[in-house]
């Protein structure tokens, strides 16, 4: 079953055609790596899917309703959660009160504290609590993030560079904790470590200068010249 589907998007910034008529398809329950050059335009992709940055032409469609003109807090409620390549956290609350906020953002008080310690177990901060956000790692913020994301609970979690930042063990641990996400959720993973790509992704799709360049399994893309040509023999 398709969950989320684009048609045509487009997005210019002058003239940078950092999304140039686009056109994706996301299968429910999957785990569906966007990669690419740098510029290729991945992040302002997925900040079209995310209601973050507004279509110029196009369509999305999300469990069949088209939600392209939606606004990005209408999306999250619908079920898309979006965490972002550079770390978005309050680093002056504690990290259970940085998780419970996104609780609460959907009307799930009652069960506040027991939701936000199951998200944070599932990402392996639960002994961090306490700690004030802003004296983690790089690397455990991300994982705070990724934590704030589960605690929306979405159909669909995006994620922007999630390993950046994260030591070799905890690489492992994030593949993991993704790998168990789904069939239950769907995710879009943007991720320039190659190796996890190919690890975790049932699907990919390689953009370049603003398209796309192929979709298909990892196996694949591994072996699709032009994708060799664009991205997997040269400068990640």
């Amino acid at each position: 079953m398709t969950l989320l589907e684009a048609r045509g998007l487009v997005r210019h910034f002058g003239g940078l055609k950092a999304v140039d008529g686009v056109d994706f398809d996301l299968a429910e329950g999957e785990i569906h790596a966007l990669i690419g050059p740098n510029g290729a335009g991945k992040t302002t992709f997925v900040s079209l899917l995310s209601g973050r940055t507004p279509v110029q032409s196009g369509t999305i469609r999300f469990e069949g309703r088209d939600i392209t003109r939606l606004p990005a807090h209408v999306r999250v409620r619908q079920g898309i959660a979006y965490t972002f390549q550079i770390t978005q956290v309050f680093a002056n609350l504690t990290v259970f009160d940085n998780v419970a906020l996104a609780v609460q953002g959907r009307g799930a008080s009652k069960r506040l504290a027991r939701e936000t310690r199951a998200a944070l177990d599932r990402v392996g901060l639960g002994d961090r609590a306490d700690d004030v956000a802003g004296t983690l790692s790089y690397g455990h913020q991300r994982l705070l993030e990724i934590a704030m994301g589960l605690a929306l609970n979405p159909r669909l979690l995006i994620l922007d560079e999630p390993t950046q930042g994260l030591a070799i063990g905890e690489i492992e641990a994030f593949k993991r904790l993704i790998e168990g996400l789904v069939p239950e959720r769907t995710v879009l993973l943007i991720e320039h470590n190659m190796d996890v790509v190919m690890d975790l992704a049932h699907r990919i799709t390689v953009l370049n200068f603003g398209q796309v360049l192929a979709t298909g399994t990892p196996e694949a893309i591994r072996a699709n010249a032009a994708v060799q040509a664009a991205y997997l023999g040269g400068q990640a």
